[in-house]
């Protein structure tokens, strides 16, 4: 039945009710080893094609470059639209006053450096103009007699206050020069930067939810494996102890040969004293069990057709049913029964959801209830005890002295017996 659930990778509702949350964890745990199983070979058929391709297309250039959308836990394509949320702030508004601040100041520092330039090449530029009219004015004059030294002063104030107008002039186109280039360049750097803080934020967020997912997985894996390591040692230390019992698989032939036929009286168990019933196998046609139980009937079936050849819910070596087998009651009516028994009280039950048996123990704080599979041709608990026994009475007698769950140290202390004559199993051996 395991090995269907986790073909099937699904666990029916109903089933799954029945397990305890230990029998649960182990379960959840061993669907994701199938899952990681699953998709490491995968991995393996695609990196072998790949490779397939790539030998085939190995003289030929191609471009690997691929666009992998981000999806949500829904499995959609993961999408936010900032400032849509609740309480969010006007992220645009923000966002275009710090771009434009930040080309606006880088794009006043570039022009106060252009500035800079321009204005000493305009100042070298007048100053050494200056000079030379300077000079050629002195260089003409001196020939001149003194009487015109008041015109050459003239001339050359005259020529100064040109000079300066044309250099207050050259000035002015440059500041505009320089203004307008820096508008420009404000305009570039502004786009530049919104641009640059779109593919920042973008590249952020992915990280951050990245990161967020890696954790959380990490921290998945590490309670996983810790619950492993746990089942790995509980296993080894149950198998060494059946195996230096003798109780584990490999009894299966045990009672093969063993004929109810052969031994018709069967005592039945009860509070009050009862009549050895004589049992017959009836010729019947041949049996073809479905894949789960579907009725009251194709159970009753089931349990004469599988159970009874292989003295399911008899003590061992007699032909007594066990006083802690009952027939098909209901989890609500197992515990009425257990209800004012001690911790370590139990009784087994034929289940309806498996073909197999319930297992109902009471607790100190509550009840606990295991599933103990038999569709095939040994009897463990799902998911919870790997040990594989021959009969129903060796899981029981191995579980008097070994615990079932290393969490929950359960023993079986007390078998829990009938409380209704004729018993509740009085069905299955008609």
């Amino acid at each position: 039945m395991l090995q269907q659930i986790l073909h099937d990778m699904y666990i029916d509702p109903e089933l799954l009710a029945e397990l305890n949350e230990e029998q649960k964890h182990i379960l959840f745990y061993k669907m994701r080893e199938e899952q990681l199983r699953r998709w490491r070979e995968r991995e393996e058929k695609e990196q072998r094609e790949e490779a397939a391709l790539k030998r085939t297309a190995r003289f030929k250039q191609s471009n690997d470059r691929r666009v992998q959308w981000l999806h949500g836990s829904d499995g959609e394509i993961w999408v936010w639209i900032m400032g849509d949320s609740p309480g969010d702030k006007p992220y645009e508004q923000i966002s275009e006053e710090l771009m434009a601040e930040r080309a606006r100041q880088q794009a006043q520092t570039e022009a106060e450096e252009l500035w800079k330039q321009k204005e000493a090449e305009i100042t070298k530029k007048f100053r050494d103009a200056m000079a030379k009219e300077k000079a050629k004015i002195v260089a003409e004059k001196w020939k001149i007699e003194t009487e015109d030294r008041k015109a050459a002063k003239l001339m050359e104030e005259k020529i100064q206050e040109e000079l300066k107008k044309r250099e207050e002039e050259e000035r002015q186109r440059g500041e505009e020069q320089i203004r307008q280039q820096e508008e420009l360049r404000a305009k570039e750097l502004y786009l530049s930067l919104k641009q640059a803080q779109q593919h920042s934020q973008h590249n952020e967020h992915e990280d951050q939810e990245w990161k967020e997912q890696l954790r959380r997985s990490k921290a998945a894996d590490e309670e996983r494996s810790h619950k492993a390591r746990r089942a790995r040692d509980e296993y080894r230390r149950q198998s060494l102890r059946a195996i230096q019992k003798g109780k584990v698989a490999g009894l299966s032939n045990l009672f093969k040969g063993t004929s109810l036929n052969n031994e018709p009286e069967i005592k039945l168990n009860s509070n009050s004293p009862s009549p050895l019933m004589t049992l017959t196998t009836p010729a019947r046609k041949a049996w073809e069990r479905p894949s789960r139980p579907i009725s009251r009937e194709i159970l009753i079936r089931w349990f004469k057709e599988e159970q009874l050849p292989r003295r399911a819910g008899f003590e061992r070596n007699t032909h007594a049913v066990a006083p802690w087998f009952h027939g098909i009651i209901s989890r609500q009516e197992a515990e009425e029964l257990l209800m004012n028994k001690s911790e370590g009280a139990f009784l087994v039950r034929v289940s309806e959801k498996i073909w197999g048996y319930a297992l109902s123990y009471r607790q100190q704080s509550g009840f606990k209830h295991f599933l103990v599979d038999a569709s095939g041709d040994f009897y463990s608990f799902l998911g919870v005890d790997p040990n594989r026994h021959a009969t129903l009475t060796d899981l029981i007698d191995f579980h008097k002295e070994e615990i079932i769950t290393s969490s929950g140290g359960e023993l079986l202390l007390e078998p829990c017996g009938q409380r209704k004559n004729p018993p509740d199993y009085s069905s299955l051996f008609e």
